[in-house]
């Protein structure tokens, strides 16, 4: 039998859950049972009450107010311990066409993939600025880039995640969740891909992005410590090549001229800011070796916890009525 689980991360969302919960479907082509879950990430509001009112099924209340990724990851893990096959994370607003969802788990169920983002139509949506466009564009190119992945809309939440994949993630950002899992799953090997998805009318602003400055602050900061996680030693041998080639350059600048004059001038300056950039450089070249055995270990802790998750969680589902 195969389970769907549709999760929603849900702060203060008394005004929309229903809507939300109202179009979610109970039935999806090639799935057996749909079962709806909540997370209820420290709502001050009425939450809890409409989602069991709409009917969820599973609710999961986190003491206090942790983050959108924090939430998105209890949900994952309850999803997991209810015996899900297949996992769906939506928002609360109902940004998202709920219709879709059976768009987005085809590739799961036919093995074509083993996560799938629904790209949203970013130039038809009105109440995204010029700006906001341009920056939704630029950031999943970037993260095409740092994950080898062919993602169309990465910051879309709107996406399906089969079992194992999902046994495989772990997010650390505090943030949110978007881009840190594509870029995850595309350095591990998964299969990731996107389909085209719709979206319904404009409800509420945006929570996560209070403002473009600080979104793509953040963004970049999560992509580039993402990067530096899974690919240390490139990301670190670019870094110091930096210091060092600049180094190089002013060190033969000052040969060609010691040469030219005859040693009349002796550039003093130039010669210890070329040595202190090469050593700069140098060290940086030896923190990536260092840090490239760290994520050798760090590959190592990854495989015993998802052969451990991977016991622990099965055995639970098997012990399911």
């Amino acid at each position: 039998m195969t389970k769907l689980i549709i999760q929603i991360p849900c702060y203060n969302e008394e005004e929309t859950l229903g809507l939300t919960l109202a179009e979610l479907p109970r039935s999806v082509p090639g799935i057996d049972r749909v079962e709806w879950l909540i997370i209820n990430d420290g709502s001050r509001d009425r939450t809890v009450e409409v989602a069991i009112e709409n009917g969820v099924d599973h609710v999961i209340d986190l003491p206090h107010n942790q983050g959108l990724a924090q939430a998105f990851m209890a949900g994952i893990e309850a999803s997991l311990r209810a015996g899900a096959d297949i996992i769906v994370n939506t928002d609360a607003d109902n940004q998202y066409c709920a219709a879709d969802i059976a768009k987005l788990v085809e590739p799961i169920l036919n093995g074509r993939a083993e996560i799938v983002i629904g790209a949203r139509p970013i130039a038809k949506i009105r109440h995204f600025s010029p700006t906001k466009k341009f920056l939704q564009g630029f950031g999943s190119w970037v993260v095409r880039l740092a994950s080898n992945t062919q993602v169309a809309d990465a910051p879309s939440g709107f996406r399906a995640i089969s079992r194992e994949a999902a046994m495989r993630l772990n997010v650390f950002n505090e943030y949110t969740y978007t881009l840190e899992t594509i870029i995850q799953a595309g350095q591990r090997g998964m299969t990731v891909i996107s389909v085209p998805i719709r979206t319904n009318g404009y409800l509420r602003p945006s929570r996560l992005v209070k403002s473009i400055p600080s979104y793509v602050q953040r963004s970049l900061f999560t992509i580039l410590r993402i990067f530096m996680t899974y690919k240390p030693l490139r990301f670190f041998m670019i870094l110091g090549s930096i210091p060092f080639s600049i180094g190089t350059l002013l060190g033969i600048r000052w040969i060609v001229l010691f040469v030219l004059e005859n040693g009349t001038r002796s550039r003093t300056p130039s010669l210890i800011l070329a040595a202190i950039l090469i050593l700069i450089g140098f060290q940086i070249w030896m923190f990536s070796l260092v840090a490239d055995l760290m994520a050798v270990n760090r590959k190592v802790l990854e495989d015993i916890q998802l052969r451990l998750r991977r016991a622990e969680l099965d055995s639970e589902k098997r012990k399911m009525p």
